[in-house]
């Protein structure tokens, strides 16, 4: 159940003890936390790495044209890494990193059943950058996690899919 009690788009909207409230945590306040910072070892416990794989959509609604482009979390935390650091090199003329990424990023749906979770996540931002040039993403990314001893775990994403329409 969504909290809508508040407006601050760093706190977390779902209700503390419910499953949305942990999927949140991991997969919109530690990633953008660690991404910000640069740092993967702070989301690094929130993948189940022997079950991972991560699929690029490569910007395309044809599976087609999908790829496995991380057949592994280390794959992945490598270009990761480099997709932080060139983030982190973006200057916004009137927010910091950590606060648009929190700003840009909602769950469009959640669907839990039976230890699983799916939950699609998107990406919209259009900022304004200290040259007067603008930053615009719109994109979405379909994650699948397992709950293993208690714990929710990404076992794997597509992303990198467009988006049709910016969701409400």
């Amino acid at each position: 159940m969504l909290n809508t009690s508040h407006v601050d788009s760093l706190a977390n909207p779902y209700q503390a003890g419910d499953a949305c409230y942990a999927l949140w945590q991991i997969l919109i306040a530690r990633d953008s936390d660690a991404f910000a910072a640069a740092d993967w070892s702070l989301c690094d416990a929130d993948f189940a790495h022997q079950q991972f794989e991560g699929i690029s959509a490569n910007g395309s609604f044809d599976p087609i044209n999908w790829s496995l482009s991380y057949p592994t979390v280390e794959s992945y935390r490598d270009d990761w890494l480099q997709m932080a650091d060139r983030f982190l090199n973006i200057s916004f003329a009137s927010t910091s990193h950590r606060e648009l990424l929190y700003r840009m990023q909602k769950f469009a749906k959640v669907e839990i059943a039976e230890g699983r979770a799916i939950v699609w996540k998107q990406f919209w931002a259009d900022e304004l950058l200290t040259n007067g040039e603008r930053y615009a993403i719109s994109a979405q990314s379909v994650y699948r996690l397992l709950k293993i001893d208690g714990q929710w775990k990404i076992v794997g994403f597509v992303g990198y899919l467009p988006m049709e329409s910016r969701a409400a």
